[in-house]
């Protein structure tokens, strides 16, 4: 008999978050599945690992699945780091992240837990797959991601992912019915236009939250965003190389040696 590959599973909304309950159940039908989640919601850590305290860890039961589960105390890389490091008997074949409740299209994927952790898979040489509906809703609809995020799990597994390669993929809020496919697509170039809320405390101290609007500068139709709001479920092959590799030539005639 053929195995069954290993599936490692993480997210950046917590373990108990729909989004990823929702991935279990589709990886369940494809492969032996161990998730390693944050015990907390983790949104908006990027890249963040725990360094200057204690990291905890505890198998947890949430369903009669055949899944094993274990809760992290700490970020979704921490998570990824100590699965692979000390929870894991074998290195995963595939390390799927999400289903994230929100957008990780364009520059949001910078700042994305979900798609750090997918990141930090692939560092590790783990073929890994960030998956993201947008919707940001706790009680989001996940019903029509599962058909496409069980398809692109499959075709990653069969065809490969090449190494330092992560796949972003970014699911419409629409009916199942109104997708209209899927489109390969390059990250568009936009920005969140940032302000501060300034308030005081009882006290008379400021502080603050953080507001702001996305806004898309990019007119391309070959964009994550473009296909996002035209109905089709997007997917950006991104890489962690952050070399500006075309202005390495430029950069070598600076006079660098005064």
């Amino acid at each position: 008999m053929t195995k069954k590959p290993l599936i490692l599973i993480t997210n950046d909304d917590g373990i108990s978050a729909p989004g990823i309950r929702a991935l279990i159940s589709t990886m369940n039908e494809i492969g032996d599945v161990v998730v390693v989640a944050p015990d907390s919601p983790q949104s908006g850590m990027g890249h963040a690992i725990t360094l200057d305290s204690t990291l905890f860890t505890d198998e947890v039961y949430f369903d009669d699945g055949p899944q094993k589960e274990y809760s992290c105390s700490g970020t979704p890389a921490d998570c990824v780091k100590i699965a692979v490091r000390e929870l894991l008997d074998r290195k995963p074949d595939l390390c799927v992240s999400g289903i994230n409740h929100g957008s990780n299209a364009s520059i949001n994927v910078i700042y994305s837990g979900t798609m750090s952790a997918a990141i930090e898979a692939g560092i590790e040489g783990i073929p890994a797959i960030g998956f993201s509906l947008l919707d940001y809703g706790w009680n989001a609809n996940f019903e029509a991601s599962k058909a496409y995020v069980k398809s692109i799990t499959k075709n990653a597994l069969a065809q490969g992912i090449p190494d330092g390669v992560v796949l972003n993929v970014n699911i419409p809020n629409i009916d199942k019915s109104l997708i209209k496919g899927i489109k390969i697509c390059r990250q568009a170039k936009a920005n969140w236009v940032e302000e501060f809320d300034k308030r005081k405390t009882p006290q008379g101290k400021d502080y603050y939250w953080l507001t702001g609007k996305f806004v898309n500068l990019d007119g391309g139709e070959d964009t994550d965003e473009w296909a996002l709001e035209n109905g089709y479920v997007s997917i950006v092959p991104t890489q962690f190389d952050l070399t500006a590799h075309h202005f390495i030539k430029n950069l070598n005639t600076w006079d660098l040696n005064e």
